[in-house]
């Protein structure tokens, strides 16, 4: 009996050993960022971003990993074209020079195997500022159409428009402004 709980003890151990990162590709179809802020006081508007890319790599086991993003600034959608083609303009994404949105981690926060939270570098209109995304959810498993392991969360965190070169028409135009990564992918 001693001898099967050392072996199970080993066996245990080896598995934890042998855990290895996992890339995750990020799921375009399923991966919108949204930011929203206060107009005016009357209301808040809510816009997101068609196109994204990216990787995630956790070690659930070791409790570590990475995140980059790439947000197509140009795919902005605000319901309205005309409004997509001025905030692209050089008040605001500037998107003629600085077409990408950018995140790249420097650390990923577990509390047990989930992330938490992960800290790392935005760039907007090529302002690069230090940011805490604060997960509020997070989930892996098996996709049960693609049969590959899968990762989602939601990640939120708020800047101000100001601190990127983008605070025309603040305060009247909100200058927090609350961005919104919900993300999927799929290892690679």
């Amino acid at each position: 009996m001693k001898y099967i709980a050392l072996f199970a003890l080993a066996a245990s151990l080896s598995t934890v050993a042998l855990a290895a990162p996992v890339t995750y590709v990020i799921d375009t179809t399923h991966t919108l960022p949204r930011f929203e802020y206060s107009h005016f006081g009357y209301s808040t508007q809510l816009s997101r971003f068609d196109k994204t890319t990216g990787k995630i790599t956790l070690d659930r086991a070791a409790r570590t990993g990475s995140v980059a993003v790439e947000i197509d600034a140009k795919s902005v959608d605000t319901g309205y074209p005309v409004f997509n083609e001025h905030i692209q303009g050089a008040d605001f994404f500037d998107t003629a020079n600085n077409p990408v949105i950018t995140f790249k981690s420097s650390a990923v926060k577990f509390k047990g195997d989930k992330v938490v939270s992960v800290i790392g570098d935005l760039t907007i209109k090529g302002v690069t500022k230090p940011v805490t995304l604060k997960v509020t959810s997070f989930k892996c498993m098996p996709h049960p159409m693609l049969k590959k392991d899968a990762c989602g969360a939601n990640a939120t965190t708020v800047v101000k428009r100001s601190d990127f070169n983008m605070g025309k028409y603040a305060p009247y135009v909100g200058d927090a402004v609350t961005l919104t990564l919900p993300v999927e992918a799929i290892a690679e």
